[in-house]
């Protein structure tokens, strides 16, 4: 997952997209970056580590003009950082194009052999970015009048690319001397949304991954960008919309309502909030049906994602809800960083126990979801560590037996601790007395009984279903390094880590750089 914004304002935006990476700082945590637009020319800042330490106050200086995207990296293969494959992209030929994606290409090897076979375009980078940028840039050249655009030619190259690409990709890009350009997947995958604001100057418009930066940023939400649907904003705030997929379908992740997003977040009409009230409500009918309900003395979530599961959960089955550990909120997110040893050093340094709520208690923790079993092992023992006398173990979601391959650092089935295991071998490994799993049924009735006209998910993490269909055992054996031909992923090559200021003369045509 990544997290992109895009705006075309009456004023500088360069504080407005630094304000709202900083609202989306849990979608990525590797790399952040702005671009902005000022007549003909680019300004781009981008580099290694979180918002705050990569801009400084001369860097948003030389950030101006009034429209730009801005993107937060999460690494999808978990290796180390390369500084190459920061976003925004950036192409100029046959027009000025700047671009930030969130999600993964799943044919994006194919289609890198086809920039240069047939598109005559070089990629860079290992990053599957790069490749939709290029083919973004391709598909305008070819619906272009000339070197000339117009918006029904612009809504053609969003077609084409939805033609050729496949998997997750919701999508921010500049047009030099056009506007400012969202588009989505044709299944929805990962989200993105809109909004506006009037201002005396006139309409101004913001794109970002989750309704929440929209909402700090005081524009008021309009709607969910459709699947395969393309959004465009030109250079008089005139908004068009088109839909540009032959067979679009709602198939969002379902794990953005588990964990990714953040909680005061609506996804596709649906609170992340209440969905994850209603996954406690139904994961304690299971845990009624697997543990006698007087041998749980109290109800302690793993902060912070389960928090609203467990809370709802404590109050169906009539058992006191506590707070039993405190976060540190300085140690990076467990789950995105890179490599077993520094996810299993950093746990007992972002989470310390309340030695009380455990001592001589009999407790029932509440996770999210349990994905490797790294973090669910030590957060056990520091539990037992701390008094508890029997630790009960619950998750808001299934197992997660299956890669994801839309974007999240799921990139083995090796490192998954459900996978070929058991919940009574699971429960051994991570050293609970009983684990109690959500149902896949129940997981989606949570989110399908706030918008009951969405019933169809991404949840190929748990399922093994895997929406777009071109996903077998020969790619997965590929993503893992065991096939003859790896699939890019954001993120895979080492690199040397540092910022970069390009500030980059633009035209409507001309050589690629």
């Amino acid at each position: 997952m990544c997290g992109i914004l895009g705006v075309m304002a009456n004023t500088p935006v360069n504080q407005l997209l630094y304000d709202g990476l900083m609202v989306l700082q849990h979608r990525g945590q590797d790399a952040a970056g702005i671009a902005t637009a000022e007549g003909n020319t680019f300004h781009l800042h981008k580099g290694p580590g979180l918002v705050r330490d990569v801009f400084r106050t001369r860097n948003m200086r030389a950030l101006p003009g009034n429209w730009g995207i801005g993107h937060v990296r999460y690494p999808t293969a978990g290796s180390a950082y390369n500084f190459a494959e920061a976003q925004p992209f950036y192409v100029n030929s046959p027009f000025g194009i700047v671009l930030g994606h969130n999600g993964n290409l799943t044919n994006a090897e194919q289609l890198k052999e086809q920039m240069f076979r047939l598109d005559r375009r070089h990629i860079n980078t290992n990053s599957d970015s790069e490749v939709l940028l290029n083919v973004l840039a391709h598909e305008l050249q070819a619906a272009a009048h000339g070197y000339e655009l117009d918006v029904d030619s612009i809504f053609q190259a969003v077609a084409g690319v939805h033609r050729r690409c496949r998997g997750a990709y919701a999508v921010v890009a500049l047009i030099a001397g056009y506007g400012l350009l969202a588009f989505r997947d044709p299944h929805g995958i990962r989200p993105l949304v809109y909004g506006e604001n009037q201002t005396e100057q006139g309409m101004e418009y913001l794109v970002a991954s989750e309704s929440v930066a929209l909402d700090t940023l005081g524009f008021q939400v309009v709607r969910d960008i459709e699947p395969g649907e393309a959004v465009f904003v030109d250079l008089n705030h005139q908004l068009h919309s088109r839909q540009c997929a032959q067979q679009p379908m709602y198939a969002p992740c379902i794990f953005e309502y588990v964990y990714l997003a953040r909680p005061d977040t609506v996804i596709d009409g649906v609170s992340v909030y209440e969905s994850r009230l209603a996954m406690g409500e139904l994961l304690a009918e299971k845990i009624r049906a697997n543990i006698p309900v007087d041998q749980i003395d109290v109800v302690i979530p793993i902060p912070d994602s389960s928090r609203p599961s467990a809370m709802q959960l404590a109050q169906a089955l009539n058992i006191p809800f506590r707070e039993g550990f405190v976060k540190n909120r300085y140690v990076g997110r467990t789950f995105i960083m890179p490599g077993q040893a520094m996810r299993r050093k950093s746990v007992r340094q972002k989470l310390n126990t309340v030695g009380q709520e455990f001592m001589g208690k009999r407790v029932l923790l509440v996770d999210d979801s349990i994905v490797r079993g790294t973090t669910s092992r030590e957060i056990v023992e520091m539990a037992r560590s701390a008094g508890a006398t029997k630790v009960y173990f619950a998750s808001a979601a299934p197992p997660v037996r299956y890669p994801n391959v839309y974007g999240i650092d799921m990139p083995t089935r090796a490192e998954l601790i459900a996978t070929g295991r058991s919940d009574a071998q699971i429960a051994a490994e991570i050293g609970v007395d009983a684990l109690v799993y959500q149902d896949i049924e129940a997981l989606k009735q949570s989110v399908t009984r706030l918008r009951p006209d969405l019933t169809v998910f991404d949840a190929s993490c748990f399922d093994g279903c895997y929406i777009t269909g071109d996903i077998d055992d020969y790619y997965l054996d590929a993503a893992e390094g065991k096939g003859s031909g790896k699939p890019a992923k954001n993120g895979e090559d080492d690199g040397e880590g540092r910022a970069s200021q390009m500030v980059l003369g633009l035209g409507n045509g001309g050589a690629e750089a």
